[in-house]
């Protein structure tokens, strides 16, 4: 009789109702992510700004139960998400792991279907993933989106290590995204 592995509990806050939680829960679906994670998105549109998804997070990551906590959340252009600073100070002091995009999870969308490196604001982003994938509203289908995610991790790790290299700090970062992160952590076999 074999032994029964352990499930590592992940909780994810997001304040897209969405983009975010229609993405994530793919990733949840995936057989590997399945089999080693117990993923719980947890939706936040009450606390559409960063501070007070952190605040909720670092509650929950006392939870012994809870391996890890995650906070995804968008920088916004032109006009940026109020206390983004306090937000990743806040995070960082509790060990909560941020997923930001920037300007918007969009830009996260876009990296799946080809490069992008020019500065970009929250509307154009929005109206390029929708060029790209053809959907009518915020919903996406994550089907469309699993078989790209490892393209879209590599050209979000390569606009990460320009910016170290020109030294743009975040919120300045534009564009960006963490989502990669996330993907590696919750994705073990190492496609991501």
């Amino acid at each position: 009789m074999g032994t029964r592995r352990e499930l590592r509990t992940v909780v994810i806050f997001t304040e897209g109702r969405n983009s975010e939680p229609d993405y994530l829960n793919g990733l949840r679906r995936l057989p590997h992510v399945a089999g080693d994670v117990a993923l719980n998105v947890e939706l936040r549109p009450e606390h559409s700004v960063p501070l007070p998804l952190v605040e909720q997070a670092v509650k929950r990551a006392q939870d012994p139960e809870v391996d890890e906590c995650w906070c995804v959340f968008d920088v916004e252009w032109p006009r940026n998400h109020p206390n983004l600073a306090e937000a990743v100070a806040l995070a960082q002091r509790h060990g909560i792991r941020l997923a930001v995009s920037n300007p918007c999870f969009e830009l996260w969308l876009i990296l799946h279907h080809r490069d992008h490196s020019a500065f970009v604001d929250t509307a154009g982003a929005d109206r390029l993933s929708r060029q790209l994938d053809r959907r009518p509203g915020k919903s996406v289908d994550a089907a469309v989106y699993m078989p790209l995610r490892s393209a879209a991790a590599r050209r979000a790790r390569l606009l990460e290590e320009r910016h170290g290299r020109d030294g743009t700090v975040f919120p300045n970062d534009n564009p960006a995204s963490g989502m990669h992160a996330l993907l590696a952590s919750l994705d073990t076999t190492g496609t991501a």
